[in-house]
This record gives C-alpha cells, sequence and structure tokens, in this order.
C-alpha cells in the first residue's frame, strides 16, 4: 500500500525530487473515484490534494495511518481541519506559492474587462470595423478596491499601484495601525466594506469561504457598486450570489464580472445556465493561481513540507 497518496495533479518533477524513496502512488484521477481513494489512502501517512478533494467523512474514517494533508494551494474549505486536528493530522498550505498567478489573473481580467475590445475576432474576420462599440476604458486614474488584504491582494495592489491605479482595502483581521497598509509600492487606503463597494472601479474578491462571507457579494452589495464597476473573484465559490450576479449583468446595473470559482465545482451545465446571455462576462475553471510556474512552485513546497513532516516528525 503507497506512503504517499496524490489525488490531483501536481509536477511530476518535484514528486521525483523531494519523495523518492516513497511509495508514491500519483493518480489524479482519484479525486473522480472516491471508493478508490479511500482504499489508497487505508496505509497513507500522507495525502496530497488540490481544491476538490474532499478531505473530510469516509476519506478520513479510511486513512488511520495520516500524518500530515498537503494542500497543493492555500485554501481549505475542502478540508475537515478541525477533525484533522483532533486526531494529530498536520495539513500544510503552500502559503505563498501561487499569489504571483492569482494576482496577474486579477489584473489582466481587470485590463481585458474595462477596456471591452477583445472579443471582437469573428466581427474583424468577417469584414465589420466596430471601433466606436469597442472604445473601453483605461484602468489608469480608477479605484481597484480589495475585500481582504491577505498576501495574494498584496500582490494584486501593488500591480495595480504600477499601471496607476488608486489602491483601497476591508479587511476585519488588519488592525487600522497595521504597517501593512504602508506598502514599499505605497499606501493603501482602509474602508468599511460598503465603502469600498461604492467607491471601486474594479471590486476584486480575496476572502476564504467562511460563515461570515458565504455570499457577500449579494445582490444588495451588487446594487452599492457602481453600474459600470468590474467584480473579480478568484477566491472562494460561494462567496459571490451567482443568481444575483446574473441578474446584475442582464439587467446593466454591472459593467462586467470574472468569476474563476463557483458555488459548486465543477460548475455543471445545469447551474452554468443561470450565466446565459451575461454581457461582459469571463468564466473560467478555477485556474488563476494555476500558471505553469506557479504549479511547479506550489508543488515543489508542498512535496518538500510533506517530505520533512515524514522524515523529521
Amino acid at each position: 500500500m503507497p506512503d504517499i497518496v496524490i489525488s490531483e495533479f501536481m509536477d511530476e518533477a518535484a514528486i521525483a525530487a523531494s519523495l523518492s524513496g516513497f511509495d508514491v502512488l500519483y493518480d489524479p484521477g482519484l479525486v473522480d473515484r472516491p471508493d478508490d481513494l479511500a482504499a489508497a489512502v487505508a496505509q497513507a501517512r500522507a495525502l496530497v490534494v488540490r481544491n476538490r478533494t474532499q478531505v473530510r467523512g469516509a476519506v478520513l474514517e479510511a486513512a488511520q495511518s495520516l500524518v500530515c494533508v498537503g494542500r497543493l494551494g492555500v485554501g481549505l474549505d475542502n478540508i475537515d481541519v478541525a477533525a484533522c486536528e483532533a486526531r494529530g493530522v498536520k495539513v500544510f498550505p503552500a502559503t505563498g506559492a501561487n499569489d504571483i498567478g492569482v494576482a496577474e489573473y486579477v489584473i489582466g481580467t481587470a485590463m481585458m474587462l474595462m477596456r471591452g475590445a477583445y472579443t471582437a475576432t469573428d466581427a474583424v474576420i468577417a469584414g465589420e470595423w466596430p471601433r466606436n462599440r469597442l472604445m473601453g476604458r483605461e484602468v489608469y486614474g480608477k479605484t481597484m478596491g480589495l475585500v481582504g488584504f491577505g498576501s495574494i491582494a498584496r500582490e494584486t495592489g501593488k500591480r495595480a499601484a504600477a499601471l496607476g491605479m488608486k489602491v483601497v482595502a476591508t479587511d476585519p483581521f488588519v488592525a487600522a495601525g497595521d504597517p501593512a497598509w504602508s506598502q514599499p509600492w505605497g499606501s493603501v487606503a482602509q474602508r468599511a466594506l460598503d465603502a469600498l463597494l461604492a467607491e471601486a472601479d474594479v471590486v476584486s474578491l480575496h476572502v476564504p469561504l467562511t460563515d461570515a462571507t458565504r455570499n457577500l457579494i449579494d445582490a444588495a452589495a451588487l446594487a452599492a457598486m457602481k453600474p459600470d464597476a468590474i467584480l473579480i473573484n478568484a477566491a472562494r465559490g460561494g462567496v459571490v450570489d451567482e443568481p444575483a450576479l446574473a441578474a446584475a449583468l442582464k439587467e446593466g446595473r454591472l459593467g462586467g464580472a470574472a468569476l474563476d470559482v463557483f458555488e459548486t465545482e465543477p460548475l455543471s451545465a445545469e447551474k452554468g445556465a443561470v450565466f446565459a446571455g451575461c454581457p461582459n462576462l469571463v468564466l473560467t475553471p478555477h485556474i488563476a493561481g494555476v500558471s505553469v510556474e506557479s504549479n511547479v512552485r506550489v508543488s515543489a513546497v508542498t512535496a518538500e513540507t510533506v517530505r520533512r513532516a515524514l522524515t523529521e516528525g
């Protein structure tokens, strides 16, 4: 039986570099075969997952020899952390390893949605020349609003400031006098959530999914935003009320949106139907933090952390 089970995709070079000498089962398809996964972890001391493997219930019950869980990313809502702690199972997120990937996704998507010029390929090929219709907006001089001000938000703010954007943020866990509000690249104005929503031209979410943040961006929050504002959620599904967002876009009460995460993942055709016909909308499959480079970093950090946990205790 394997000593280490890896149930989702990972950089194989990192496995070879840090986990050689262990009996490793690397099967990215295990996430979709829960019975096989439960059988595979029966004697495993480490389980390595991304965001889809549910480390709870039957899986944890089956993994009686488990010492640690390596998370190829930072969100922990797919892991029953309390149950792991009760059993002495350590949980290791790859903190910081995918910050740049998410920050670049947010900035790139914000620029694309603000400019609104990149969906005309078929029209131009067909001989149309819709210059007036595609006269979009610059991000320069606009306000980036960060809901949550952790490490990914700070990387996003750094890039927004470099583009000439004003950066404001809200985070109840960062005190008013915290030095984080004065970054090397500039000062960040602290705002209450309502004030941030009313001020920002781009609102980017950087919060975990908790009871307090579920449907944080609901119909009332969307109504508080500027009618031409852009909303980006590359944090966690469930933070945005998806039907309310779709309605705001269809009714022209919001300038655009990008969702990389969804309340139910993978997004089914039935759930996705709510977004049909929404203008200026980008939907991506939880890929913001997964670039070629970040996959290497996340995998290397996780593999090394798991190796140390199993060899050094």
